[in-house]
């Protein structure tokens, strides 16, 4: 079977030369693949005219709900990916990170989407800046998404959480991609991408695949574009060296292999939960898809004191796992993807025993599949005893099922071992010291992109050691990459471009859609909760009459709530408090009494109050003072399928002099349709 590249909004078969692919456990031929013939500046013109448009035609929140319809279907064929991803020696569980994993982080960005950007096409990053002595002029960040295309180019260890967790926040922000899977594995990844053109849930232009090589697309680059790779450092290193990725200044975002490390704390000693999880982890790493993650542990590094005992526990832990044909329920670890990935990792373990004593089984028996011409690698754990004079231990990755032990004799010296691999994308830290804990974070933050602390509280409930989680940074400095990927909304921002806009608070309202102090103050007829959600106009404002605070209200409030704080209650106390002089009312008791000068009590479009942002008390009040409120329509956004809207009102509590004395946001949920 000849893979398909998906292109232009057609399948196309490459031609001329292809590049067989085989299954990793037998070693026969399955498929077979090449990108020859393909336009790729049209193709790159394709995501940018087509794609681009399509996508930034929506929100933030139809970009997300697009992703959870997506994930919704795919989830459909599950099985079917399932039954594929044996062919790349994954066992049961293996494809469960890739797949299950790819369709949650799917799932995960459409939540944050919906939770936390705005229902509209502009992100408004923090908040106004002033810029003059008036407040006439004023300055906002706000994100666009950029006019290119995002080129995915991942490794062949995930062929399916590898695209989407790509392909998740590039969505989202509004960036058309174009796939380009590590082609051994990419005859899953090819099955995935069929499934969703099928679907017909993505914009036209919006996805693109690559089977094969991307030839010359890196000529046809520009400034709008976006490269993200997942990778050896090597090839990243000479991809973001292009002439067009450095002319242009293309973002280049670089998640590479690295050495990464788990350390076991002094404390943590043989009998003690944390030595039990430690060496449950790393065992879990080194046969987890047969050690082929870029998080996986290389380096065990562990006290001298316990080395033995350490070595012992994992040889008696590796011992019981089955390797063979991924396809049989009893096997723990299937194969490595590819022949050729067999004879570089072997080739790698023979650099590292120069160095460390290999003491595991140098071959294994298999239960099922073909040993000689499946890509079948042992477990291979390495007892480095003079880890002071190596060198390859902490600048060669083997990457497969091997890990390297490391005796040390001080917690800084832990530190300085794990530090020597340049930068790593993940450490973990087993130890129930938080102030060893404590040294040991502070001393690995940073060079590694990730840290994982695992003690007897947290570990049943740990996602562990090398899985990447959508709401957390995926990536790593030096070595590493040096990039970032997820990371939750951060991981949006990638593919968006941040500009300072400057003018007056009316204009700066009118682009982002979020009402400024400063700004116009609408008259909207008649009492704003009155008005459907559909109805109300950003900078709709309410300017409420005149209450007068007293000492009976304090009092009143101080023996509803309990609240008897000197400040309240006690005048002479008071008096002595520099900030007061005197008796003051409770700030909460001011937010209540708000309420009562601005809402409507009837029913009416307004559902609930569900909370109050950015609360300031940033006046005493004091009783006589007189207060009144005004309540601005600030933001506005709409919950898709709910049938209400979140509202944001922009509310300052003033006093008779005119000045404020709190300020916060009252959110709401408005009908989307107005009420009788």
């Amino acid at each position: 079977m000849q893979l398909k590249s998906y292109i232009q909004g057609r399948w196309f078969a490459g031609e001329g030369e292809v590049q067989q692919l085989r299954d990793a456990t037998t070693g026969q031929v399955i498929a077979s693949a090449s990108s020859t013939g393909i336009d790729f500046k049209a193709t790159l013109r394709y995501a940018r005219e087509v794609g681009g448009p399509a996508l930034r035609k929506l929100t933030f929140h139809e970009r997300a709900a697009l992703l959870k319809q997506l994930a919704k279907k795919l989830g459909e064929f599950k099985e079917e990916f399932y039954t594929l991803s044996y062919a790349t020696g994954a066992t049961k569980t293996d494809s469960w990170i890739d797949i299950d994993g790819g369709f949650g982080t799917l799932f995960a960005y459409a939540s944050r989407g919906a939770r936390e950007l705005p229902n509209s096409k502009v992100y408004i990053d923090g908040d106004v800046e002033s810029l003059s002595k008036n407040g006439t002029f004023v300055g906002q960040h706000i994100c666009v998404p950029l006019e290119g295309a995002a080129v995915h180019i991942n490794a062949f260890n995930f062929p399916v959480w590898g695209m989407l967790e790509k392909l998740a926040p590039t969505l989202l922000a509004g960036v058309p991609a174009i796939v380009k899977p590590a082609t051994a594995t990419s005859y899953l990844t090819e099955l995935v991408v069929r499934r969703i053109v099928e679907s017909g849930i993505l914009p036209e232009g919006s996805l693109q695949l690559v089977c094969g090589s991307l030839g010359d697309l890196f000529d046809h680059l520009t400034c709008q574009d976006v490269v993200s790779f997942t990778g050896s450092a090597g090839t990243a290193q000479k991809l973001r060296t292009h002439h067009s990725i450095v002319a242009h200044s293309v973002r280049f975002i670089s998640e590479t292999d690295s050495i990464n490390s788990c350390v076991l704390a002094e404390d943590a000693r043989p009998g003690q939960p944390e030595f039990d999880l430690f060496v449950r982890e790393v065992t879990r790493e080194m046969t987890t898809k047969a050690g082929q993650k870029c998080t996986a542990i290389r380096k065990a590094i562990v006290p001298a004191a316990h080395a033995d005992a350490v070595v012992e526990a994992l040889k008696a832990s590796l011992g019981k796992i089955v390797v063979g044909d991924p396809r049989l329920e009893n096997v723990r670890m299937g194969p490595l993807a590819a022949l050729s990935q067999r004879r570089e990792v072997l080739g790698r373990i023979s650099e590292l025993r120069r160095e460390a004593e290999l003491i595991t089984a140098e071959r294994v028996d298999i239960a099922g599949g073909d040993l000689d011409h499946g890509a079948f690698v042992a477990p291979s754990l390495l007892y480095c005893r003079e880890p002071r004079k190596a060198k390859a231990l902490h600048h060669i990755e083997a990457f497969g099922p091997v890990c390297s032990v490391v005796p040390y004799e001080s917690t800084t010296e832990a530190i300085n071992f794990a530090r020597l691999g340049e930068g790593s994308l993940v450490a973990s830290v087993f130890t129930a010291d938080d102030a060893l804990a404590t040294e040991l974070v502070l001393g690995l933050a940073p060079l590694h992109g990730r840290l994982l602390v695992v003690n007897r509280d947290c570990a049943k409930e740990s996602t562990g050691h090398g899985s990447p989680m959508p709401a957390l940074v995926h990536g790593g400095p030096g070595r590493a990459g040096g990039g970032e990927e997820m990371g939750g909304i951060r991981g949006v921002m990638h593919y968006m471009q941040r500009t300072a806009i400057q003018g007056s608070p009316q204009t700066i309202a009118a682009v982002t859609g979020r009402w400024t102090r400063g700004a116009v103050q609408k008259d909207p007829g008649r009492h704003p909760f009155r008005k459907a959600f559909h109805e109300l106009q950003i900078g709709d404002s309410l300017n409420s009459g005149e209450r007068e605070v007293t000492l009976e209200d304090i009092e009143k409030f101080a023996a509803l709530s309990g609240d008897t704080f000197y400040a309240h209650m006690d005048e002479e106390a008071a008096a002595r408090n520099p900030l007061f002089g005197g008796r003051v009312a409770h700030g909460y008791f001011l937010v209540s009494a708000a309420a009562g000068l601005f809402v409507d009590p009837p029913y009416g479009p307004v559902l609930a109050n569900y909370g109050i942002d950015r609360l300031r008390f940033v006046k005493p009040v004091k009783p006589g003072d007189r207060i009144k409120v005004r309540l601005t329509c600030k933001t506005k956004s709409l919950r898709v399928e709910k049938g209400y809207g979140e509202v944001a009102w922009d509310t300052e509590i003033t006093n008779q002099n005119g000045e404020i004395v709190a300020s916060y946001d009252v959110l709401t949920m408005v009908s989307e349709q107005p009420v009788n």
